[in-house]
């Protein structure tokens, strides 16, 4: 079912649209009656005003006044050379791109290597066990010039395949642009270096040299019906490697920092995130959003892992400490504390009420932080237990918001996403729980 609130994204990748790529493009030179035909379906309201702004932004991209139009500069190499040289060059200007004519094509090519690196994620993961199903034509995985795949969208010498993964690209790359604009707007490399500065400055322990890290194993017994974690100790490198794991056993490696607080030196597991570009265009098209200021609010995050509550409260505190050592006030806002046992209210499709966690933002010296802090416990349950695992919700997170369909329509990849799901959970639980 198609909305008329449903953004231009969309509109463009559903199959079921006024956008859908279909088997054969309408014979003939021209597609002007094609297109009435579409318009008098969508009537006069919003779609119809969606529609006619996407076409137009397709004519004025291209340099043309009809659909007729497209189909002769398919013939025409040296009208789609320049067309292909202007492109560039307006998608420079849209995305503020600022530099050479080279340093503009190679920013905007990288958009086309996010876009591959988004559908590669997929076949490399979530979707592993069908990658040579979803596998991109040949020809579409090789292009990477904006105006030419935007022309094999209406080219009928290509499979439908193709031209839809072709518009596909586009405006994957559409939403890569978008990020890197945002990311150059707000400065988020140089916010990601000074929050590493930051935490090696001021948090962690002066008695380790930067990046120093002591490695420790949890072995855990997981419980037989949701494998959630029942018993914990400690064990060092050389104790893991004579290990042998019994069925409901896990071992888990922690790289463990240090900071110091009340004359305590205190062991903390940390993962430092910046999100890449292939994660931030997949949590928009989870969002069903195209500005990534509106969708993406954690592009900076910190997991860490601590022995109990008690220490969690302590690692707090120090944080707050040590922005203010570092001439800044921390506030801690959007916090979330379901380690006590209360439910977790989760707003994001796939998310389970039973994962334990401490979550906050802390916004400190111009940055906004993401903080997500696990006991040994949570952080256990948050890898193996059943329903709550993260794998478990990268799976389902992709699927019921309907992006697997959506970048993998049925109509064209014949595969039944809603097995296809229920097939991935079973899968990835067996690879936790059976190795």
């Amino acid at each position: 079912m198609i909305h008329s609130s449903q953004n231009n994204m969309f509109l463009l990748l559903n199959q079921e649209g006024p956008f859908a790529t279909h088997a054969n493009l309408q014979a003939g030179n021209t597609f002007r009656p094609q297109a009435r035909a579409m318009a008098t379906l969508l009537g006069r309201g919003e779609m119809a005003t969606k529609f006619r702004i996407i076409r137009n932004q397709i004519f004025e991209f291209l340099n043309v006044r009809s659909f007729a139009a497209i189909q002769a500069l398919l013939h025409d190499r040296t009208r789609r050379q320049e067309i292909d040289h202007r492109a560039y060059m307006l998608l420079g200007n849209m995305f503020g791109i600022e530099g050479t004519e080279r340093e503009i094509i190679s920013r905007v090519n990288n958009y086309s290597r996010t876009a591959d690196g988004v559908i590669r994620y997929l076949r490399s993961k979530i979707l592993a066990n069908y990658s040579s199903h979803i596998e991109m034509t040949n020809e579409i995985d090789a292009l990477s010039r904006p105006a030419e795949l935007l022309l094999i969208v209406f080219d009928d010498r290509y499979h439908q395949k193709a031209r839809f993964e072709a518009k596909r690209k586009l405006i994957l790359m559409n939403l890569a642009g978008s990020i890197d604009q945002r990311e150059r707007e707000t400065g988020i490399e140089s916010k990601f270096t000074q929050f590493l500065e930051f935490l090696n400055d001021h948090v962690w322990s002066k008695k380790a040299k930067i990046g120093e890290l002591e490695i420790v194993y949890l072995l855990s017994n997981h419980e037989k019906n949701n494998f959630t974690c029942e018993q914990l100790r400690i064990v060092s490198r050389g104790e893991a490697e004579q290990t042998v794991l019994e069925p409901g056993q896990k071992l888990t490696l922690l790289k463990r920092r240090r900071f110091t607080a009340n004359g305590r030196e205190i062991p903390i597991y940390v993962s430092i995130r910046k999100k890449p570009p292939e994660a931030k265009v997949l949590k928009l098209l989870r969002k069903g959003e195209e500005n990534p200021a509106v969708a993406v609010d954690d592009e900076l995050g910190l997991m860490g892992v601590l022995e109990s509550i008690q220490d969690i409260k302590i690692f707090q505190k120090h944080l707050t400490s040590s922005a203010i050592a570092a001439n800044s006030f921390m506030a801690l806002e959007d916090i979330c504390d379901s380690l006590s046992g209360a439910k977790r209210m989760g707003k994001n499709t796939g998310s389970s009420p039973n994962t334990a966690m401490f979550k906050f933002f802390a916004r400190l010296g111009g940055m906004r932080v993401e903080f997500i802090v696990h006991t040994y416990q949570s952080y256990l349950n948050y890898i193996y237990q059943r329903d709550v695992s993260h794998d478990e919700y990268e799976v389902k997170r992709i699927f019921d918001t309907g992006v697997a369909e959506l970048l993998f329509p049925q109509s064209i990849y014949h595969l039944d996403m809603k097995k296809i799901r229920d097939k991935q959970l079973r899968w990835f639980r067996r690879q936790i729980e059976e190795y």
